[in-house]
């Protein structure tokens, strides 16, 4: 897990050069593309600071990278070629280096985030099984557990697909094996031949991370036909470098897809997710009827934003893998100090080790001690039985002493008013 960190003055050069190879809406004669530069009255082309700032520049030049540019098969626009570039190595260096890849063994794209990324695999899977196996469509059942993102339960909706929730642990947050082999079991008898698989690298909840090999084991008893998505959206910029031994990378044969989100950990804005999947699966999601698209179009969003793939490249390459490691370490030390005084409070949570979320139990914090400190509940449409903390860059150590101090005088009054 290794990229080179570059100087700011060499990001630039490299983003301004790119830039240069795209065509360019103000001085070429582009006559048939449906787009233009960003609204000159809002956005000023010939602002100075944009000389200094290539992101904002690549932002108002408004490429278009839409289709698959990883396909080997796909012809991409050529009027945004040199910025695709950008968008293929951030693509490499997400797959080879962060999550374990072999070489060119992967396609993907940068996509609006989590969510698309998460149906973009079922749609994949689901056309696969169609295709392959002449499935139908109540054949095809999604599997995840109860903490998983509601991005899945969206997705198989959107499919008409059925679904397959496994319970979890209450304590630990592992999936029931047993739970799951039953409602398996039972998914078989009741018609069901052909599985997508969602396990998660860090759950929006609790942080956990399902352990594939367990749950896989499952289904090779059973001698089930399943694909395996891996919802990283959280957990794909930080748990690989927390933990080096991660198994959730394209170095686990069972692993077919991964997604990952930059607006996070990262600190990209919103619409910077990274989708990846290994060759030969995108044919299935081919969008043949896009006959004006060179190459066609692979991707659930159609259009999307070179700027995205721009900023996320950015942001990877100016502080390259020693530093992103340094960052995430320290966020993950940062929490376990916080676990620690919770620990000498007698205050009860969850907290996977490598992760910066902590759950705590809702009987241990008030409404008022929620509501000052912003904390997340587990839900909103009936009493909460957790309370998350995240631990990002912009939560420093002296707000996290002051909740502890708040915490400590909440549970002193709780006490007093109990004994009397």
């Amino acid at each position: 897990m290794y990229w080179e960190k570059l100087s700011q003055d060499k990001v630039k050069e490299i983003i301004f050069d790119a830039l240069q190879h795209n065509q360019n809406y103000r001085t070429d004669q582009i006559l048939g593309l449906p787009a233009t530069y960003l609204d000159s009255e809002e956005f000023y082309p010939g602002a100075p600071f944009l000389q200094n700032a290539p992101y904002l520049s690549a932002l108002v030049a408004n490429p278009n990278h839409i289709g698959c540019h990883t396909m080997e098969l796909s012809q991409s626009e050529d009027v945004f070629k040199g910025t695709h570039e950008i968008e293929l190595d951030l693509l490499r260096l997400c797959a080879e280096q962060v999550l374990n890849g072999n070489q060119g063994e992967q396609d993907g794209y940068v996509a609006t985030g989590g969510t698309e990324g998460n149906i973009q695999a079922m749609w994949v899977y689901r056309n696969y099984f169609i295709n392959e196996c002449a499935a139908k469509l109540q054949e095809i059942a999604v599997v995840y557990s109860e903490d998983t993102h509601y991005s899945i339960p969206k997705g198989v909706n959107i499919l008409g697909i059925s679904s397959i929730i496994a319970s979890v642990n209450n304590d630990s947050r592992e999936v029931e094996l047993e739970d799951l082999r039953m409602k398996l079991k039972d998914s078989v008898q009741n018609g069901c031949k052909y599985f997508i698989l969602i396990v998660n690298m860090g759950t929006t909840m609790f942080g956990s991370i399902d352990d594939l090999d367990k749950m896989s084991i499952v289904f090779d008893d059973l001698d089930l036909n399943y694909k395996v998505h891996a919802d990283a959206a959280f957990g794909g910029f930080i748990y690989p470098f927390s933990n080096h031994n991660n198994k959730l990378s394209f170095q686990h044969p069972k692993l077919n897809s991964i997604v990952l989100d930059g607006h996070k950990m990262l600190q990209a804005p919103y619409g910077t997710g990274v989708f990846l999947i290994r060759k030969e699966y995108l044919k299935y999601v081919c969008t043949k009827e896009a006959r004006y698209i060179p190459g066609k179009d692979y991707t659930l969003c159609g259009s999307r934003s070179g700027a995205n793939a721009i900023v996320l490249w950015m942001i990877m390459k100016i502080r390259g893998s020693e530093g992103w490691k340094v960052k995430i370490h320290r966020l993950v030390d940062r929490t376990t100090h916080l676990c620690s005084r919770l620990r000498e409070l007698g205050v009860e949570f969850y907290r996977n080790p490598f992760m910066n979320i902590v759950a705590i139990r809702s009987e241990f914090i008030s409404e008022k001690l929620a509501e000052k400190y912003k904390l997340m509940a587990d839900r909103y449409d009936g009493r909460p039985a957790w309370w998350k903390i995240v631990v990002m860059s912009h939560v420093k150590q002296g707000v996290l002493d002051q909740f502890i101090t708040d915490l400590k005088a909440d549970l002193y009054e709780h006490s007093k008013s109990c004994t009397t």
